[in-house]
């Protein structure tokens, strides 16, 4: 069976209603960038951080998978499927994709100032002062400008072994993650679905549409 990897961005889930991370005027959800997701935002307004993430934790009550996310878990039928995402929403497990990897951490778990415990949480928030098992502060499960990424080494593996690469929703323009397409096996197909026009290598098979009617043309191709 061969393996198919997808590398998703903000553009996977925004037909879901899923605003995405970062507009040209540097605000996500009218919040200014730096301060809701950056470590140095962390520690300047811890509040102000667990409220943006809170909305965002709530905001998956009333958003679904798009038709974007059920053909990639449809696939694990007739291929070995892994997700790396850049996202934070849980979409794609919704969906019904069985491996998922977030670079970037997940809305609904929390953690300990280490980040050595981590909680399912849900969709519950997390409230000013909470604390964590360990007596520090429970904060968002989320990777923020400033910090590791700690599951990039892990993600370059699973590209490695691809036949073929599929990148979805993302400019490939944030590192770490944008470096994984160089792991892409020599030979291995990369394809690229985004609406825009996105600065891709010479060897990218590039689909220009939006997530849905992306994979749907994918689907055909495969």
């Amino acid at each position: 069976m061969k393996r198919i990897v997808f590398l998703t961005g903000a553009g996977m889930s925004a037909e879901s209603g899923i605003s995405t991370f970062r507009d040209s005027d540097g605000l996500w959800e009218n919040y200014d960038v730096m301060k809701v997701a950056s470590i140095d935002g962390w520690y300047e307004n811890p509040d102000l951080i667990l409220k943006f993430y809170n909305e965002r934790r709530a905001q998956l009550n009333a958003v679904e998978p798009n038709e974007g996310h059920k053909i990639i878990a449809s696939l694990e039928k007739d291929f070995k499927v892994s997700v790396i995402t850049q996202n934070v929403d849980n979409l794609h497990e919704k969906a019904g994709s069985t491996e998922v990897i977030h670079l970037h951490g997940e809305l609904t778990k929390a953690c300990n100032e280490s980040k050595t415990e981590v909680y399912d949480i849900g969709v519950k928030p997390i409230l000013p002062g909470e604390k964590a098992a360990d007596g520090s502060r429970l904060r968002p499960f989320i990777v923020w400008f400033g910090e590791a990424v700690p599951m990039i080494e892990k993600a370059a593996a699973i590209v490695s072994k691809a036949d073929i690469v599929v990148i979805i929703g993302t400019s490939m323009q944030v590192y770490p993650a944008a470096g994984l397409i160089h792991y892409a096996q020599k030979g291995a197909p990369v394809y690229l679905i985004d609406p825009q026009n996105v600065n891709a290598p010479s060897n990218v098979i590039i689909i220009r549409e939006k997530a849905s009617a992306g994979m749907v043309r994918l689907k055909e191709l495969l």
